[in-house]
């Protein structure tokens, strides 16, 4: 006898986490190349080492009250419009359950974060992928365009995962007042610490006076906590009230709330390293552009090449050379490369310019 499996589950793309081969350098992830704090390896340790009454053997705290604080007074927020979540990835499942359905619409640009399309699916919606522009960019206007009365959600990531691209705050307000006050739009920041664009959006400040939009921000990237998984939205109430009804119980353990209380209270330790990570991203991207390659300007901690059809044949250069980046077929198509330490960064570019395809 075979168990019956929801038929649609044969159609779903699979989510590709970034490869890890051995004795290669991965720039396939997004992470920092940095070791954890001392500080947030000392929280996590403490954590882990509670009384009985208070250690692993508990359930953590299902709301994340001290984050949740913390958080609230960083963004001068109302904590009644902050919800954490298990990586900013699981609210955007969250987003997805909490308000679309059957036959509803949930609107992206393509390519952009490759989980969105996974995560309306599997609630059983629709995706719609409208594509960036030539320049890699967002393309807001064909994105309001694309609106009906199906759409339930729309996803605008900035900076955008893969190509790395921002929108500028006016042009954000702009598409905002074209999108129906009942269409939920979710501005995806899980980059933001590295954007230094000037007039780029506020994601929260823009919630606070928009209640149909949630900005979502993770801990994950430059805080330095993708092995812990933490990430959070704010918008209005009712919206944070629906994304706690269909989150999994208990889904931020307790060492990733003492980590990210404590990577939170080190902000300034980071600050550093993201600017670190900023000057290498230009270097970088000088040197790619230097050897030919068409590369937008990135405000995130990648770099995006459109190599369209020649992605995995790239990819697979790369990995001979002792790189793994992240390819991306189909229609739409490139390499993402993460920035990372110096001495990785060069092993790339030398891959870079013994491709002979460039």
């Amino acid at each position: 006898m075979t168990v019956r499996l929801r038929s649609a589950l044969a159609a779903l793309p699979a989510y590709a986490p970034g490869r890890t081969v051995p004795g290669a350098v991965k720039l396939a992830s997004n992470e920092l190349p940095f070791p954890t704090l001392p500080v947030v390896a000392e929280a996590v340790a403490a954590a882990a080492a509670g009384d009985a009454a208070r250690g692993l053997n508990r359930y953590p705290d299902n709301g994340a009250t001290a984050l949740v604080r913390l958080l609230g007074e960083r963004l001068g927020q109302d904590t009644e419009r902050i919800i954490v979540g298990c990586g900013s990835v699981a609210l955007c499942q969250q987003l997805v359950q909490a308000v679309a359905g059957e036959g509803d619409e949930v609107l992206f640009g393509w390519r952009s974060f490759e989980a969105y399309p996974i995560v309306t699916e599997i609630a059983g919606a629709r995706p719609v992928r409208v594509p960036v522009t030539a320049g890699q960019a967002l393309d807001l206007d064909a994105l309001a365009a694309a609106v009906t009365p199906r759409t339930r959600l729309v996803y605008v990531c900035t900076p955008n995962n893969p190509t790395g691209t921002t929108v500028a705050a006016a042009e954000l307000e702009r598409f905002l007042d074209r999108v129906p006050d009942d269409v939920l739009v979710a501005v995806d920041e899980a980059y933001r610490e590295f954007d230094v664009e000037p007039g780029s959006p506020d994601g929260v400040e823009v919630a606070s006076r928009r209640s149909n939009v949630v900005a979502l921000r993770t801990l994950s990237k430059a805080y330095g906590l993708a092995g812990l998984r933490v990430g959070y939205a704010v918008g209005d109430p009712a919206v944070v009230q629906a994304l706690g009804k269909v989150a999994v119980p208990f889904a931020v353990n307790l060492l990733a709330q003492a980590a990210a209380v404590a990577a939170l209270g080190a902000e300034e330790e980071l600050r550093p390293r993201w600017a670190a990570v900023v000057r290498e991203r230009e270097r970088v991207t000088e040197d790619l552009r230097e050897l030919g390659y068409d590369v937008p300007t990135s405000q995130a901690n990648f770099v995006w090449l459109p190599l369209a059809d020649a992605a995995l044949d790239f990819a697979g250069h790369a990995e001979q050379h002792g790189v793994i980046v992240r390819a991306f077929g189909g229609p739409g198509g490139g390499v993402r490369v993460t920035v990372g330490a110096p001495a990785e960064n060069d092993l790339f570019l030398a891959a870079a310019r013994s491709y002979p395809g460039r």
